[in-house]
């Protein structure tokens, strides 16, 4: 009994570590007295390691020990716990209500990316059945999804335009209405050909806008230090939406007919818009470290105080005309960094583009696979393309925050962006009488080591001109859209006219990867240049 009196700490240790019904006799031994001077300074203690842990039962165990020797304070602090951890859940729902206005902007225009591609990748599955309904051959089918990229390519300097103009967030937002509309269009105008190539036309000028309106807001409220992990995350959400596309359109059109896949995916697009426009409320109804929503502000931060107001068309259409007049176009074709990234930007979008067009095709035709086969073995280039960009992003960061020069890191990452592909290509196009999942296994590898680009050739536009860097990438996007225009077309034509998928899809797009790559690493730069005086590149 004296060795249990002396020795009351262990005893109350053993209560509140226990949780359960075995401690309590220990309770009737120990004599009651009045509590220990020390037990009160250990509910902060006490505090901490419940909020710390994120979990209810151990915080009210803890504190429950005090009560149990029969302290009248232990009851009323355990409901004062009780009500804080509960305020802390209160306050921490949603997730994202703590998190700074930029990051909320940034995490909303990713994933209306998701929406973009799940818009675009649906009718190179869908193109299947619709082919075979409407009996059109492979030139008729790279017609259709070589339309889209006609609009895509119209809708690139004009989207750069108006984001420096009225902001990205706006452009974005009138960009996701029209793409989603037109995509629900689709399956009325199915049977008309100029109808369906006129829907596909604006679907590409709606997601046109968005790499200008998303470079609009990256350039103005990202740091350096991070601007290569926004880059990933959002036009990551390209790739997230490659996945979910190719995931959920096989079983869609299985079980609902292939016109559903359209009429889904449109109002995606729709609910995104309803929810954007709650964030912007809350936005403009906190004034405080409120972005730069609107017109273009020269400080430094990105960050003002101040939305766009409301002007009359006329203004618009003539502030419109100023701000091209005053885009200094003849210093962009002057800088050799400009023409490296026009390059690259073509060279890139060429396999990117003839591969998300026909890589269902081929793995259903020449892999003899299914159409959900061919739809799930697709997902594999995106999925990988997630994985590798979570892991060049932060490269990218950790590299020029240790103060390695930023050209450099940016000619690394683009390298290996181009040089990958075109390996693994090679590979699969010469016929070494490989598997089928080995053959899918290259492509996959090559195709997601491709995504460095982001950390590459997505960089640079922000890099070497905060201003005008929507108008550059607006250019350089034009280019890069070409691709999706002539490549798309002409690997259709092409495959019906050799039957080779080595010559029509994996040859051509070799070579601009590796031409690619030499004018990238003489030419490209990342070092900021004053396009607003005029002269030779700086």
């Amino acid at each position: 009994m004296a060795a249990s009196a002396l020795q009351p700490e262990r005893h109350l240790l053993l209560i509140a570590g226990s949780g359960g019904g075995r401690p309590r006799p220990l309770l009737r031994m120990l004599p009651p007295r009045a509590p220990l001077p020390h037990r009160r300074r250990r509910w902060p203690l006490a505090v901490r390691v419940s909020s710390g842990d994120g979990g209810g039962t151990s915080a009210v165990e803890k504190p429950s020990v005090p009560g149990a020797v029969g302290v009248d304070e232990g009851a009323r602090g355990v409901e004062e716990l009780e009500g804080e951890v509960a305020g802390a859940w209160e306050l921490r729902w949603p997730p994202w209500e703590g998190l700074p206005e930029r990051y909320k902007l940034i995490g909303a225009t990713s994933l209306a990316f998701v929406i973009c591609n799940m818009d675009k990748v649906n009718l190179s599955v869908a193109i299947i059945p619709m082919s075979h309904q409407y009996g059109w051959n492979s030139s008729t089918a790279g017609l259709v999804q070589s339309s889209f990229f006609w609009g895509y390519a119209l809708s690139q300097l004009p989207g750069g335009s108006l984001a420096k103009l009225f902001g990205g967030r706006k452009v974005l937002e009138v960009g996701v209405v029209i793409w989603s509309l037109a995509t629900a269009l689709i399956p009325v105008v199915a049977g008309f050909m100029p109808g369906l190539v006129l829907s596909r036309i604006l679907v590409g000028i709606g997601e046109g806008v968005s790499p200008s309106a998303a470079t609009d807001l990256i350039a103005r409220s990202i740091p350096l230090q991070e601007r290569s992990r926004a880059v990933a995350v959002v036009f990551g959400g390209l790739s997230f939406g490659s996945v979910l596309g190719l995931l959920f359109a096989p079983p869609i059109i299985q079980n609902l007919g292939w016109e559903s896949v359209f009429y889904i995916f449109g109002l995606l697009g729709i609910i995104w818009c309803i929810g954007f426009e709650s964030l912007k409320g809350k936005q403009l109804g906190n004034n405080k470290g409120l972005l730069n929503l609107g017109q273009s502000s020269s400080g430094s931060d990105g960050l003002v105080p101040s939305a766009v107001s409301s002007e009359s068309s006329d203004s618009s259409l003539e502030d419109l005309q100023n701000s091209l007049k005053d885009v200094p176009w003849g210093a962009f074709f002057k800088s050799k960094a400009v023409w490296a990234m026009i390059y690259a930007h073509f060279c890139g979008s060429w396999g990117h583009y003839t591969c998300l067009s026909w890589l269902p095709t081929f793995f259903s035709e020449e892999l003899n696979l299914n159409l959900t086969e061919a739809a799930w073995v697709s997902v594999l280039p995106p999925l990988g393309s997630i994985v590798i960009t979570s892991i060049a992003a932060p490269f990218a960061d950790n590299l020029i925050a240790n103060g390695v020069d930023t050209t450099k890191v940016r000619k690394i990452c683009q390298t290996i962006a181009f040089v990958s592909p075109a390996i693994f290509m090679m590979l699969s196009s010469v016929d070494l009488g490989l598997p089928p999942w080995e053959i899918v296994a290259f492509l996959t590898s090559g195709l997601a080591l491709s995504s460095f680009a982001f950390s590459g050739l997505y960089c640079t536009h922000q890099d070497i001109s905060r201003e005008y860097a929507s108008i550059l990438l607006g250019i350089t996007n034009t280019v890069g859209a070409v691709p999706g225009i002539v490549g798309v077309a002409l690997t259709g034509y092409l495959l019906d006219s050799t039957h080779s998928w080595s010559i029509s899809l994996f040859a051509p797009s070799v070579f601009f990867y590796l031409t690619g790559t030499a004018v990238w690493l003489a030419f490209a730069s990342s070092e900021p240049q004053d396009f607003s005086k005029s002269g030779p590149e700086s």
